[in-house]
């Protein structure tokens, strides 16, 4: 697999070729050869996985479905990749230095590298609730513990024990945090029902208030009009009335402070 240049063209050569046969692939893969090839490989990786995740995102077949996620997935998805795929290499080189192994951290990138090609795969099962994210990451566990057989040499019972024990810790985790997501999910849609319930009673008393407005403006109104249109005298007499009702007023309230004197 020696080349004399990174060509393109054979990263999906290359990634059928280790997700179709990962055994072959890993025995036959370089273990040195610098970081640049596998670390380029990975990112393509990345792209792709981040277009997948965005079309998904797009049809609305993810729980975090969205038009802006689809599109920050096609650029967060290979820096998350890229990062993650150095922190993977030392977390994975230590794992097979104290299973046994005498190769060192660059290959450990290497395996870790190539073993993102199934990436794709997994993200397409991630669309499935809580089994897909398990599955993709037996999927995984299955390549590690191949490159963990046919390149460092570790017996495959003892591969399958390390790494099966992991990824059994990332499956509950994943199920646990996919729950988690989904309660939060529905608690945000019945958050959003009861603001548009309590939007639409607000609008409703709203306009109640303004017709009952309305209603006591025309009646002031008509009250206006009809005074008005009231002969001389009877507007006359009811101004002695009033009068009449403010001196009686004012008299009791006279009484009233003699009294307490």
């Amino acid at each position: 697999m020696e080349q004399k240049g990174f060509d393109f063209s054979e990263i999906p050569t290359t990634a059928i070729a280790v997700v179709s046969q990962p055994a072959t692939f890993f025995r036959e893969m370089p273990k040195t050869g610098g970081y640049v090839e596998p670390l380029i490989f990975m990112v393509v990786i990345g792209v792709v996985s981040g277009l997948i995740q965005a079309i998904l995102s797009l049809l609305h077949v993810n729980i975090v479905g969205g038009a802006m996620v689809g599109i920050a997935a096609v650029i967060v998805m290979p820096v998350v990749i890229l990062i993650g795929g150095f922190i993977a290499a030392g977390i994975a080189f230590a794992i097979w230095k104290i299973m046994g192994s005498q190769e060192n951290y660059e290959t450990a990138y290497r395996c870790c590298a190539y073993a993102a090609a199934v990436s794709p795969i997994t993200t397409v099962l991630g669309v499935i609730p809580y089994l897909g994210s398990a599955i993709g990451i037996i999927i995984g566990t299955y390549y590690l513990v191949v490159a963990s057989v046919e390149v460092h040499h570790i017996p495959e019972k003892k591969a399958w024990t390390v790494f099966g024990a992991i990824a059994a810790a990332f499956i509950l985790l994943s199920i646990s945090g996919q729950f988690a997501a989904r309660n939060m999910a529905g608690n945000a849609e019945r958050l959003r029902k009861e603001m548009e319930d309590a939007g639409r009673e607000m609008q409703k008393s709203t306009e109640q208030s303004r017709k009952a407005a309305e209603e006591a403006a025309r009646a002031a109104q008509q009250q206006s009009e009809e005074i008005q249109k009231a002969p001389p005298q009877q507007l006359q007499e009811q101004t002695e009335e009033m009068k009449k009702a403010s001196e009686e007023m004012q008299r009791q309230m006279e009484e009233m402070k003699r009294q307490k004197q």
